[in-house]
């Protein structure tokens, strides 16, 4: 049984160096950041980006957290669509949405 979490839209802002943002640009790139800007999510978020995929089991130890408070972030990542989650038995196995990811990269880009 797959997460399902709320698809937002991928991200589709051109360049900050190109043109200011809208307001709707701005608050949908303010959510992903906002899923970033704690330490515990971008530890989380870069675990599971340096792997096809992670269990949430292997997170509570490197992060020193308990399953509820790994739950609770990877919900926040998974909301921002930054990582896409799918339920095998008792665990859930995430991933990192590529396309959320080149979208940040071409938000920041300065060229």
């Amino acid at each position: 049984m797959a997460v399902t979490p709320r698809a937002p839209e991928a991200l589709c802002c051109s360049s900050l160096a190109v043109a200011p943002l809208s307001e709707v640009d701005a608050t949908d790139v303010a959510r992903v950041f906002a899923a970033l800007s704690d330490p515990v999510r971008l530890r989380l978020f870069s675990m599971v980006a340096s792997q096809p995929e992670v269990c949430s089991c292997n997170l509570e130890q490197p992060l020193g957290k308990s399953q509820p408070t790994i739950s609770h972030h990877t919900k926040v990542l998974s909301d921002a669509g930054l990582i896409a989650g799918e339920r095998r038995g008792r665990w859930t196995w995430w991933r990192v949405v590529p396309q959320q990811v080149v979208a940040l990269r071409e938000i920041l880009d300065q060229g």
